[in-house]
């Protein structure tokens, strides 16, 4: 509504000026040609509601498309943290640092989608990871955990089969960062954005000039309404397709990532 209001008062100043000028001045009647124009008006509303319908499906793919992999991070994380946790019962030391890496690496991955994001406060302290991630960051994390993995293996503390499917889930991690950059390096072409809006001032701007003389002054809040809707749409499909700048409305990511450090937490049972 805020976004809108303005452009809002304009259609309503429109169709009150369309509608002075042709029942006002021109003085038509529903017997004049301009009354057919309804009919063209009709065929234009079913054509822009399949391209609106196609709009927001695609936004919202992209948006439950980031979802389904940060809810896939959950998963990977919380099933390699009871591995780890497992195999390293008697070593501690080691299996709190890989705790301190599952704990970090959604926090940064957050970040790392949205530079402009402002991290929230952590549980525990991990500037020294953070000072050691100098090129793409969630890669050297994950090379960093990868890096103790193949030193515990090299101590005897890691079986060559275990080494083997906690390297998968490993390997889940930059998946879901990949995933994630993806979606937010491909966006929906401009040029096909602004047609659609061009379409729905068009469309809403024909709107009176096809329908006022039957229906007076009650197109003036008729216009202002179906031009809130139509355009809402598209502003809420702009919204969601990019679904990792911390908007109100895009994927809470930094709220799973104080879940997920909760989780590792409680799974490796690491003291604070």
């Amino acid at each position: 509504m805020k976004i809108l209001f303005p452009t809002m008062i304009l259609m309503a100043v429109y169709s009150y000026g369309i509608q002075y000028l042709e029942i006002e001045y021109l003085h038509l009647t529903s017997k004049s040609k301009v009354s057919n124009v309804g009919m063209i008006h009709s065929l234009l509303g079913f054509v822009l509601s399949l391209l609106l319908v196609f709009r927001t499906n695609t936004a919202y793919d992209r948006w439950w498309e980031g979802r389904k992999l940060w809810g896939k991070l959950v998963n990977d994380t919380r099933n390699f943290a009871v591995k780890t946790n497992m195999i390293l019962s008697e070593d501690r030391d080691s299996a709190n640092q890989i705790a301190r890496y599952l704990k970090y690496y959604p926090h940064f991955l957050a970040k790392h989608l949205s530079q402009e994001s402002t991290r929230l406060a952590l549980d525990e302290d991990y500037s020294e990871i953070e000072k050691s991630l100098k090129n793409h960051g969630p890669t050297d994390l994950v090379i960093l955990l990868t890096h103790k993995l193949h030193q515990l293996k090299k101590e005897g503390k890691i079986s060559d089969v275990e080494m083997l499917y906690l390297d998968t889930q490993v390997s889940g991690f930059l998946d879901v960062c990949g995933g994630c950059e993806r979606i937010k390096n491909t966006p929906i072409p401009y040029s096909y954005s602004s047609f659609i809006k061009k379409f729905i001032i068009l469309y809403v701007l024909a709107l009176p000039i096809a329908y006022v003389i039957n229906l007076g002054y009650f197109m003036i809040p008729l216009t202002v309404f179906v031009y809130y809707v139509l355009m809402s749409l598209e502003l809420i499909a702009e919204e969601i397709e990019d679904p990792f700048n911390n908007d109100e409305n895009d994927i809470p990511m930094e709220t799973i990532a104080q879940n997920i450090e909760k989780n590792v937490h409680q799974i490796m049972g690491a003291k604070k």
